[in-house]
């Protein structure tokens, strides 16, 4: 696997663009596809770790000796160790992460207990309407229906 990415480092970035537009022009997924993996591997620029991918260094290696796109793909993996379904990695001070796990808990309680608030607000505001309909058709007479002829007068 190492062995292809290193010969995918070597392909020239005007290529890589070439690539990218036929592939969107002839199936619009591969293009999509290979976008996708250009920016993932650092060979697009990375705005949020600013820095260009390996074809505009000198040598395209990164200081320890890995290429470009390697080096961005491991500090990935190794954010998202630390960042596990969207929640920070502890802050190092055990008292204050158990205080920050208990306030949030806290916080979802109340949120949920506030939405059944709602939700049994509603239930009732809606069978009030519901009720007040209901006596409001009981106490009007039926209407006639405009295809039965009126009653005929009685002498």
């Amino acid at each position: 696997m190492t062995g292809l990415m290193e010969r995918l480092d070597d392909i020239p970035r005007p290529a890589w663009i070439a690539l990218v537009v036929v592939s969107f022009i002839v199936f619009w997924p591969i293009g999509l596809a290979l976008l996708i993996y250009l920016k993932w591997s650092g060979r697009m620029f990375c705005s949020r770790h600013a820095r260009w991918g390996a074809w505009n260094t000198p040598d395209g290696r990164s200081p320890d000796g890995r290429s470009e796109g390697r080096a961005a793909r491991d500090e990935f993996r190794a954010w998202r160790r630390g960042n596990r379904w969207g929640r920070q990695a502890g802050s190092g001070n055990v008292a204050f992460d158990e205080y920050r796990d208990e306030t949030l808990r806290k916080l979802d309680e109340e949120q949920r207990e506030f939405r059944d608030f709602l939700d049994r607000l509603r239930a009732a505001k809606d069978r009030a309407e519901f009720d007040d309909f209901m006596a409001e058709r009981r106490n009007h007479p039926p209407m006639a229906r405009p295809s039965e002829p009126p009653p005929a007068p009685t002498a």
